[in-house]
């Protein structure tokens, strides 16, 4: 067994085999890989996207899972005592939580795998979909140079992940003071367009939204990218703040469809974690 907390966790060759074994979910091969066993979901309310692909995911290879909030792993009792009971029970345990350390504790104390299915840092299992989504819709998608749009948070930080495994060029526009550590930063939109190929954006807080007011991917500033460029936001997205209403109408925009793979990506990395020795 394998925990994926970060995808620095991860080599190259071990994404591409969790993007293989989606092909090959896909074409029914893990079917009932899950059978008999359960796995332990923690998820807060406000989850949607994540928390519906892996509880159908897991429904369809077979298996049962049990579903907690988040909140239930913060009370009193310690997370070592709560690892050593689901251990009699648990298969693999699925945690959304804002702290990373904490499901690194539950790593720590269980016998299970461990997947982290977001944190306030990163989110790796969205990122990896997105990465299987662009290896089906473009040719090098690891030749493509990637341009993240927003503040160094979770999404930012987990495409940087990403970059650093698979070798893939990455820069980051934002407003001052919103920069990650070790990227290329433009802070002028239509500079940092120019030459690039798959544009990402994140959400933006309340606070954040007069510091970015200058960074709004519309369609106009799409016209500045590469040939064949594609917008890629990372929902919730929300029209009229980190892009506009009309790019979202546009061909650029990847589509509804490009998430579908949350499913498949996400059945990939539990039975991945689950078969390694």
């Amino acid at each position: 067994m394998k925990d994926l907390i970060r995808l620095t966790d991860l080599q190259s060759s071990e994404v591409y085999e969790i993007l293989n074994l989606a092909d090959e979910i896909s074409t029914g091969k893990y079917h009932g890989f899950l059978n008999g066993k359960s796995a332990i979901l923690y998820f807060p309310a406000s989850s949607i996207r994540t928390r519906v692909t892996f509880e159908k995911g897991i429904y369809l290879l077979g298996g049962q899972p049990i579903l907690f909030p988040s909140d239930a792993l913060e009370k009193k009792e310690a997370l070592r005592d709560v690892c050593g009971y689901l251990d009699n029970w648990a298969d693999i345990v699925i945690v959304r939580h804002r702290d990373i350390q904490l499901i690194e504790k539950i790593a720590e104390h269980s016998k299970t795998p461990v997947v982290n299915a977001m944190t306030d840092i990163n989110h790796p299992c969205e990122i990896l979909s997105d990465l299987y989504s662009l290896s089906k819709t473009r040719d090098h998608f690891i030749s493509d140079k990637y341009l993240f749009c927003g503040k160094s948070g979770n999404i930012g930080l987990a495409w940087k992940e990403a970059s650093n495994v698979m070798g893939f060029d990455l820069s980051q526009c934002c407003g001052p003071g919103y920069e990650m550590d070790d990227v290329q930063v433009y802070h002028d939109i239509k500079e940092a367009i120019k030459g690039k190929d798959i544009i990402c954006t994140d959400s933006l807080p309340a606070s954040a939204l007069n510091d970015f007011r200058e960074y709004q991917i519309t369609r106009e500033v799409m016209d500045l990218a590469n040939k064949n460029a594609v917008l890629n936001p990372c929902p919730p997205f929300y029209r009229g703040e980190e892009v506009s209403d009309d790019v979202m109408r546009s061909e650029y925009f990847v589509g509804y469809e490009f998430k579908k793979n949350l499913l498949v990506v996400q059945q990939a990395v539990m039975i991945w974690c689950m078969m390694q020795r």
